[in-house]
């Protein structure tokens, strides 16, 4: 079972739950949410990683549990100081950082930004911009829709109409049903997961700042940076991204020696196939270097081996 762990960051609450067998092998992991989402959605890896590994999940500030404090400038920045710091001040040893969209993109900050302290970063359908995609729009008519639907996007009385909608348990329900490719997981308790932050008196000033948050450091330069082991695990059938030409930039850029699993789920295959998730999970931590090889037998329907890519792609 895992216990809420009481830690702040810039002197506010931070939400953050930890488990363990009585010897963890290897190196810690950390897991990271995405937009909208908190620690509860890593339900079903925490206890399966916990039976070998030291692990721990944090609710990034503005979501889940933590605070949602009006005067923060949220970001890529925010996000990554607030992993490194969680790292260096709970953790204290290499640790290996897991994040699912948003918090794929922080996971690879942070892992990036810890140098030696990163024992590898493993990234589940990450967002984030490359350098290439951060050009300005070209043409009069790409100007003009980006500047219009940015206009109205930034409309208080619009921002207040869609959060409503959003929070309400039947959008919620929807939306999930849209990214989950199999839906036997979209429950209630999932739903009320992704609910309850929303009640919290700061949730709606948080959602306002979605429409100012800085892009952040390109996903290539922090492939760059970042000297740790990496995985790639897609839920390859993702409707929110192109996932299959999602995948395709991310081998151009990819680190040497980086591994892949691409598994048939949706934006969320930790949640939607967390079976398969744990099995890829276990098989790569089992395989880092000066780590021990000692990994179970493949699960029926379980992911295909981890694949070697090189800077073409494979």
């Amino acid at each position: 079972m895992s216990n809420p762990q009481p830690w702040s960051y810039a002197g506010h609450p931070v939400y953050a739950v930890t488990a363990a067998p009585a010897q963890p092998e290897g190196p810690a992991i950390l897991l990271v949410h995405g937009f909208g989402a908190s620690t509860d959605h890593w339900r079903h890896n925490i206890p399966v990683l916990a039976e070998r590994h030291e692990v721990h999940a944090i609710d990034l500030l503005g979501f889940g549990r933590s605070a949602k404090p009006a005067e923060l400038s949220y970001g890529g920045a925010l996000w990554r100081d607030q992993l490194c710091a969680y790292v260096a001040e709970q953790i204290g040893r290499p640790t290996v950082l897991v994040g699912n969209s948003l918090g794929g993109f922080a996971a690879l900050a942070a892992g990036a930004a810890l140098a030696e302290q990163s024992a590898g970063v493993v990234l589940l359908n990450a967002a984030g911009p490359f350098s290439d995609e951060k050009a300005p729009p070209k043409g009069w008519g790409a100007i003009a829709r980006q500047t219009i639907g940015g206009a109205l996007l930034k409309s208080p009385v619009l921002q207040r109409l869609l959060f409503e909608n959003l929070r309400r348990p039947a959008t919620i329900r929807r939306t999930l049903n849209q990214v989950y490719i199999d839906k036997t997981n979209v429950d209630d308790a999932l739903v009320e997961a992704i609910r309850l932050p929303s009640l919290d008196p700061g949730a709606f000033g948080v959602f306002r700042t979605v429409f100012d948050i800085p892009q952040g450091q390109p996903l290539d330069e922090l492939f760059a940076e970042l000297r740790s082991p990496l995985l790639l695990l897609w839920g390859i059938r993702d409707p929110w991204i192109n996932a299959v030409g999602r995948r395709s930039v991310f081998q151009r850029h990819a680190p040497e020696g980086t591994k892949e699993v691409v598994l048939e789920a949706g934006h969320c295959p930790h949640d939607e196939v967390p079976e398969q998730v744990n099995a890829a999970l276990l098989d790569w931590l089992a395989g880092l270097p000066g780590l021990p090889r000692a990994v179970a037998e493949p699960q029926a329907g379980g992911p295909g081996p981890a694949v070697a890519l090189d800077r073409t792609g494979a």
